[in-house]
């Protein structure tokens, strides 16, 4: 498979109800300036709304134009099939050896980006992936925020530094909607760990793909902008429904399990990232007043070998009594009311 790909880079851009932004992303992608063609593949899922004509003219519109420079796909799925699936099919739909992704809710802001990666991508062998800066996008308030301070912002970082960092998923490590990667790299380590990716267990694609660009090569950064990633809406990884919420947050605590467990990654700090997010999770549960969900941390805190904790131990004591976890939410609701009222 890897013999077959192909001197292009290939732009994932997954999509799901997304008729008011996918035009934007796909502009974005149509603007960029780069010595090589672009493939940009397409991977609907099961949208419900105009998403899918809004793709198809763009698609109709670029065949018009015949340049070459760039060609559309759509992998239209006929059921949801959830965000891990739906981009591991798009991966594996690319013909390109240089795997770029823009979700179909953000939009590039640099027509130089691809350009810029692809440049450290043919020059330094051992790179494996190359990122940018990006910021905070609410285009219905227009307001916009700069991402925070980076973990590695040197031009070039020895993966093996970064595997901890994202294993504790630091906020601001590498975002892969900037980012571009070597498809070979990807390609090879699932073959060598077929639990690890595409699985829907862990409810993310963006941390395996990263660690595993990181596991085997170096990782080159670039301090420039070049994405703005919306905010301000439902998304995979925001989740309105409490339940839903909690059970994805508990999926990828679980991946930096599996993550640290199989690579052999310890320490204090990965303990105590454990601790937080169990900690966390309780005080999750304990708002949603849901006893499902109070059970369950229960087995998450074996898995994870987490000690009990001051803080774990008082949130457990009053979860663990109706009555006490009743008043304890009258109590907070009272103080929450009230802190409006001041506020006002």
């Amino acid at each position: 498979m890897t013999n077959k790909l192909e001197n292009k880079i290939s732009v994932i851009v997954t999509t799901y109800n997304q008729e008011r932004t996918i035009g934007r992303t796909l502009d974005s992608i149509l603007v960029q300036q780069c010595s090589i063609p672009i493939e940009i593949v397409v991977g609907d899922d099961c949208s419900t709304d105009g998403t899918l004509r809004v793709v198809e003219q763009y698609i109709n519109r670029t065949k018009e134009k015949a340049n070459g420079k760039f060609e559309i796909k759509l992998l239209a799925n006929e059921r949801n099939k959830g965000i891990v699936d739906n981009y591991f099919g798009c991966l594996m739909a690319c013909s390109g050896q240089y795997i770029a992704d823009c979700a179909g809710d953000d939009y590039w802001c640099d027509i130089l980006k691809l350009e810029k990666e692809l440049r450290i991508l043919e020059q330094y062998s051992d790179v494996t992936l190359v990122h940018t800066n990006w910021r905070f996008a609410d285009t219905s308030k227009g307001m916009y925020a700069d991402a925070g301070t980076l973990s590695f912002r040197q031009p070039f970082t020895p993966g093996c530094d970064m595997l901890e960092t994202i294993i504790c998923q630091e906020r601001h490590v590498v975002h892969l909607c900037t980012a571009l990667y070597r498809k070979e790299t990807v390609l090879e380590a699932c073959s060598e760990n077929k639990l690890l990716f595409p699985n829907n267990d862990w409810a993310c694609e963006d941390i395996p793909i990263v660690f595993m660009l990181a596991l085997k090569g170096n990782v080159a950064y670039l301090p420039e902008v070049t994405l703005n990633y919306s905010i301000g809406n439902e998304s995979v990884s925001n989740h309105a429904d409490p339940v839903e919420q909690f059970k994805f947050v508990a999926a990828i605590t679980q991946l930096s399990h599996y993550l640290s467990s199989t690579y052999h990654i310890s320490g204090k700090r990965v303990d105590e990232f454990f601790e937080n997010r169990l900690y966390a999770l309780s005080m999750h549960a304990f708002r949603a007043h849901n006893r499902e969900m109070r059970d369950g941390l229960l087995e998450l805190k074996r898995q994870w070998s987490v000690g009990n904790t001051p803080k774990l131990r008082r949130v457990n004591y009053i979860m663990g009594h109706r009555l006490l976890w009743s008043v304890a939410l009258m109590v907070r609701s009272g103080y929450l009311q009230m802190k409006k009222l001041v506020m006002w």
